[in-house]
């Protein structure tokens, strides 16, 4: 297995008030776990800087320009409560759609059998025009429009474990039969979305919540019966994920007490799903994770896993 991690310093340089938790210790905790001898072969790449143009694949333009609107010339300024900008953060965010779109061009070439993309500010929570929940533009359906656009996919999947759901991915989906969007997470919980009984226009939103202080055996079933079901249904031409890693016991943020070995379980099982139906593409993109030492865990050993195939 060719596995390929997208990365960039401008992602540094995407700044928030103190204290908040989406903050760039995140990708220093993560580099440093992969300072580790196991990670030797991994393949480190510069994530490109994208085009403006490739938000529009799932926003409209008025949505871009409100967004370039609220970045500040200095200091930081903020769309709503939680979600905030500085001088650098376009740039960062168009990086992270610039590394997630280079990410699938890789597993088309076959120069990656599969990618991770350590970027921020994160994506999944974007709806179609809105800026909300730490995230400015949806990395993951910006992707999945890009294989179906540049690369003639019919059939995309995006598994989204992220402990909160992903709404932004939900709203941009809700109406495309092409776009399977599977998503386990806890509730109640921000944002309030991710009931069962949401299933989109055309039975292709799959939602398994997890309800506080559930763990691994709740995790691991839901997974199985909901996920993996809908996944070998579907058969996928590239799979998604949208990785978050804050389900993770030790994060200050949600009430879901998985350990890295759970997100190591659950890698294993989306790669034997890219074996069997998408030819082993799949590109994993970074989302929640705000304890350290957890997101350090529990990314590494997706990383590991997915290096071993």
């Amino acid at each position: 297995m060719t596995t390929v991690l997208y990365e960039h310093p401008v992602f540094l340089e995407h700044k928030v008030p103190e204290g908040h938790p989406e903050r760039p210790d995140r990708l220093k905790a993560l580099n440093l776990a992969l300072e580790h001898q196991r990670f030797a072969r991994l393949v480190r790449k510069e994530a490109p800087q994208a085009n403006e143009d490739y938000v529009l694949l799932a926003h409209p333009e008025e949505h871009l320009r409100a967004v370039m609107r609220v970045i500040p010339e200095e200091g930081i300024n903020h769309f709503e409560a939680d979600t905030h900008a500085s001088p650098a953060s376009l740039q960062a965010a168009l990086t992270g759609i610039g590394g997630a779109i280079a990410a699938v061009d890789d597993v088309f070439s076959g120069k990656a059998d599969n990618v991770f993309v350590a970027s921020r500010p994160p994506g999944h929570h974007a709806e179609k025009t809105k800026a909300m929940g730490f995230c400015f533009f949806n990395n993951v359906a910006i992707a999945a429009r890009h294989a179906r656009q540049a690369h003639g996919v019919e059939r995309v999947a995006i598994v989204d474990w992220d402990v909160h759901h992903g709404n932004g991915t939900q709203d941009i989906f809700w109406d495309d039969p092409s776009v399977l969007f599977c998503s386990t997470h806890q509730m109640p919980l921000y944002p309030g979305s991710g009931a069962k009984d949401e299933t989109g226009a055309h039975g292709t939103i799959v939602n398994a919540p997890l309800s506080p202080n559930d763990g691994s055996d709740h995790f691991r079933e839901a997974f199985r019966d909901r996920v993996l079901t809908a996944l070998d249904n579907f058969r996928p031409d590239l799979v998604l994920i949208s990785a978050g890693f804050d389900a993770h016991h030790r994060d200050p943020l949600a009430q879901i007490n998985l350990t890295g070995e759970d997100f190591d379980w659950a890698t294993g099982k989306l790669l034997e799903v890219a074996d069997r139906s998408a030819n082993n593409r799949l590109v994993s993109l970074l989302e929640g994770g705000y304890d350290l030492e957890g997101l350090a865990e529990s990314a590494g050993l997706h990383i590991e896993r997915l290096m071993r195939g």
